[in-house]
């Protein structure tokens, strides 16, 4: 513990510039600077929350760099051909790979800092399976969502159906009928630009799993 001291005072400025010049020659010339302020930080970070959730049992961990998220963009498909993100991305799971179903989410970005945890558009056995779980233990279901709320916590409303999904029509207009038109079930939350530049943002991300964790349990629980 006590690797992580915040992110560089240059990392966000660091993006501002990267989405300005979008060139493999300025990243070059900068890639220390990236490296320092904030790909440095960010194993640090996941180090100290990894030894930090052993600590209090918290079932997420991070493999080093490989929970971080590539910098290079994935223009294959793509109609935007930049070839560099301009935010920092990294996971934690239950096995520290990035793959594995249920994942805290950090994000840092001049255009909004956040955590978030849950499961991201999932395939759609997983997601027909949670639904499942939804419909099948509804009132633990319902307490996990009451325990998200006392929190300050909701899910964010991504892509959604229109309609309740086909084999779920009992559910049409009752409860739980926003619920399994879902295709994620994510919570997040906003992190100030000053907590992300500082030693606070471990407690920070800390307090918002602990929050946060009734939600990944739930879906753990449904996928097993």
């Amino acid at each position: 513990m006590g690797g992580f001291h915040g992110f560089g005072p240059k990392a966000l400025p660091f993006f501002k510039a990267l989405k300005f010049h979008q060139s493999k020659e300025w990243f070059e010339e900068n890639r220390a600077l990236h490296e320092a302020e904030v790909l440095e930080p960010m194993i640090a970070l996941l180090a100290d929350l990894t030894a930090l959730f052993a600590k209090k049992r918290v079932p997420l961990k991070a493999d080093g760099k490989r929970s971080i998220f590539r910098l290079n963009r994935d223009i294959r498909f793509s109609k935007d051909k930049s070839p560099y993100k301009t935010h920092a991305g990294a996971v934690m799971t239950r096995s520290g790979g990035k793959n594995d179903l249920g994942v805290l989410y950090v994000h840092v970005s001049p255009e909004g800092c956040f955590v978030a945890a849950g499961f991201y558009m999932p395939e759609p056995e997983t997601l027909r399976r949670m639904r499942e779980a939804i419909k099948a233990k509804s009132a633990q279901f319902k307490t996990m969502l009451k325990t998200l709320e006392k929190g300050g916590l909701k899910f964010s409303d991504y892509e959604r159906l229109t309609r309740v999904p086909r084999g779920f029509e009992e559910l049409k207009d009752g409860p739980l009928a926003d619920a399994v038109c879902l295709k994620s079930f994510i919570v997040e939350e906003p992190v100030d630009d000053a907590v992300v530049g500082s030693t606070e943002l471990v407690e920070t991300m800390a307090a918002f799993t602990d929050r946060a964790l009734p939600l990944l349990k739930f879906g753990w629980a449904a996928l097993e």
